[in-house]
């Protein structure tokens, strides 16, 4: 894959920008709050692809331009000379599943940098990243059903329980990132204008470990939210046992006792 891809996969609705430890994905369709439509799903979908192809990115970044994150899906969606259609609505609802899935069980680690709105099917996507970290204004919900529509929600009760889960749905409320963060929805709240600062030392720091082990990491979190706790732990050994026979944790051991940083080659 040609070392500028990144410039090839972008489009007029994703803008991609190149860094030392990866890439950011940068919704781009700020006078609509970044509202999700099949073009910017589909667009996501092929930057993950080819991010995930690329030896080089060691973590990738998912934020909004202008005043938000994303404010959930586009329902004025055109097909043909319907706008909003049912039809509409039910593919771009199976799109983005299909997204939520592929950030979800992504090899590399994914960052959700939200601000303004991270709401309905944009908070999905937030959820599907590993990490998420919030500037301090940031409201977050799951409001469809005040629109008589019935939310979509795969990964919430896990992060936050059933409990919270069901009042968060029911009522339709938005949260702040301070409470979202005591929930357990956010990693971590900051200052608007330390947003950036914050992302990238979490970034850098992540991107510095070894990328074999960051790997199966996170492959052993994706084999334990699908299966039983058995077949997890059978798993997450196995995993990790690989990991100690790797050049890598040789490597990481040699450095530790040369007192000096290591350099991983995801071997």
């Amino acid at each position: 894959m040609p070392s500028s891809w990144w410039t090839s996969v972008a489009d007029d609705v994703l803008r991609i920008t190149r860094t030392d430890w990866g890439v950011r994905f940068v919704l781009d369709r700020p006078q609509k709050l970044n509202a999700l439509n099949g073009a910017l799903v589909h667009a996501l979908m092929d930057a993950l692809d080819a991010a995930e192809a690329d030896p080089d990115v060691r973590v990738i970044v998912l934020e909004g331009a202008g005043r938000a994150f994303c404010s959930g899906y586009d329902l004025t969606e055109e097909a043909g000379s319907e706008i909003g259609g049912p039809v509409v609505w039910r593919e771009l609802l199976a799109a983005d599943v299909a997204a939520t899935l592929r950030f979800l069980d992504s090899p590399k680690p994914v960052i959700a940098q939200i601000h303004g709105y991270a709401l309905a099917g944009g908070l999905e996507l937030a959820m599907a990243c590993d990490l998420i970290v919030a500037a301090e204004g940031t409201m977050l919900g799951e409001p469809e059903i005040r629109y008589g529509s019935a939310p979509v929600t795969l990964l919430m009760p896990f992060l936050i329980g059933q409990k919270r889960t069901r009042e968060l749905l029911l009522t339709g409320d938005l949260i702040g990132a301070e409470r979202a963060a005591r929930f357990g929805l956010v990693n971590d709240v900051v200052a608007d204008d330390a947003l950036d600062e914050r992302l990238n030392s979490l970034a850098t720091t992540i991107a510095s470990n070894g990328p074999l082990a960051v790997r199966l990491i996170l492959e052993a979190f994706s084999q334990s939210e699908s299966e039983p706790l058995t077949q997890a732990l059978a798993y997450e050994d196995k995993a990790f046992q690989s990991v100690l026979q790797s050049e890598d944790a040789r490597e990481g051991a040699q450095a530790f006792l040369e007192k000096r940083e290591p350099h991983y080659v995801g071997k």
